[in-house]
């Protein structure tokens, strides 16, 4: 019994971590694309001018 316990246990923490490994390589994509969100409104607009259309907060 104690066997499939284990056995249960390492499953479920093989499991998590696979889902935080997806977490962490999603949070870096979407925070690369952030990134370069912010690069191209800030070379589309004049120095001293405000973008046109929905802003974009990006909280560091």
């Amino acid at each position: 019994m104690n066997t499939k316990f284990a056995a249960s246990v390492l499953s479920a923490l093989l499991y998590a971590q696979g889902l935080l490994g997806f977490v962490g390589l999603v949070t870096v994509l979407l925070k690369d694309r952030a990134q370069a969100t912010e690069i191209v409104i800030a070379s589309q607009t004049g120095p001293g001018e405000m973008p046109s259309g929905p802003s974009l907060l990006v909280a560091r």
